[in-house]
């Protein structure tokens, strides 16, 4: 039995990430200098030697964690002998999962994902968006308290992640609204996200129309290995166009408790997040308490993906 591999999104970044892969391995390396090329400039610089502030803002963001999340998946290929059953993504995450299952070069969904992280930045002004982790509240609460909030301006469910948390986005004054009403009605706890846009929400429209055509001139390849979209949450199938599941992906809401039970029911008992953070592997065992997990971002870790069963 392969195992099924879950890639980061926003939120998982820190300064430094990937420099032990690059400093380690040659496919690490080759794989920072594919992306700087394409975007020119040194990503590797920025994921090394950036701020936490550079890299909150989402045109970086966006590339600098696919990247590192690509080296780490060829570093396994290199060392391990993967073998994969099936990949998903945390909403950019996806596009890390396409590019290791084939379906996307390298340099196509760099370049795409920079676009991405700017046209979200522009769609609106950074502070007047916001992000909310909401914990201890069911899916259909944080559903009502952000119709209540959103007297205020756009608020709705972005992430559906799993464990009783469902991450909330919308206009800045709403989703702080929203964040206060769900601690009324018994949330255990109400985060704000370190992002700078609030995405998955309906302010991401002008975004999603002006990446449609980018995303739509990219050469689709054949799948390696099932990927489970985050709009559907279920695998693309063939002859689906990878392009306009991600357009819908800017503004709908990622359902990524449905998408790890779609995986399980695929066969894979175990899980390896490859890419910077622990964050899905968390996810996972609130979601599954079965299922093994590892998290894969550096040298170190190696061992630990080794042992993973398969």
């Amino acid at each position: 039995m392969a195992i099924a591999l879950l890639f980061p999104g926003q939120a998982s970044q820190f300064p430094g990430m990937g420099k032990d892969l690059y400093d380690a391995f040659d496919v690490a390396r080759r794989t920072f200098e594919e992306a700087s090329e394409a975007l020119d400039k040194d990503v590797g610089n920025l994921c090394f030697r950036g701020t936490e502030e550079e890299l909150r803002l989402t045109e970086n963001t966006q590339p600098a964690i696919f990247t590192v999340s690509v080296a780490a998946f060829r570093v396994l290929s290199a060392e391990t002998g993967l073998r994969v059953a099936c990949a998903a993504g945390h909403s950019l995450g996806e596009y890390s999962a396409l590019v290791a299952a084939g379906a996307l070069s390298l340099g196509d969904a760099v370049r795409v994902l920079r676009l991405r992280g700017k046209y979200m930045q522009e769609a609106v002004p950074v502070g007047e968006g916001a992000m909310a982790a909401i914990l201890g509240l069911s899916p259909e609460k944080v559903a009502e308290v952000c119709r209540r909030a959103s007297a205020l301006g756009v608020v709705s469910p972005a992430n559906f992640n799993g464990g009783d948390q469902v991450v909330i986005s919308g206009a800045t004054k709403a989703v702080s609204a929203a964040c206060d009403a769900a601690r009324a009605a018994g949330a255990k706890r109400a985060l704000p996200l370190p992002v700078s846009a609030p995405f998955h929400c309906a302010l991401m429209r002008p975004a999603a129309d002006r990446l449609a055509p980018e995303l739509r001139a990219i050469p689709q390849g054949e799948f390696r290995f099932p990927v489970v979209a985050n709009v559907t949450a279920a695998p693309y199938r063939e002859g689906d166009a990878v392009a306009e599941s991600l357009v819908r992906q800017v503004v709908a809401p990622v359902l990524w408790e449905e998408s790890i039970l779609a995986m399980r029911s695929m066969g894979p008992t175990s899980f390896l997040e490859v890419g910077p953070g622990k964050v899905l592997s968390g996810l996972v065992r609130r979601i599954d308490k079965e299922a093994s997990t590892a998290a894969f971002c550096g040298p170190a870790d190696l061992d630990a993906a080794r042992s993973l069963p398969s």
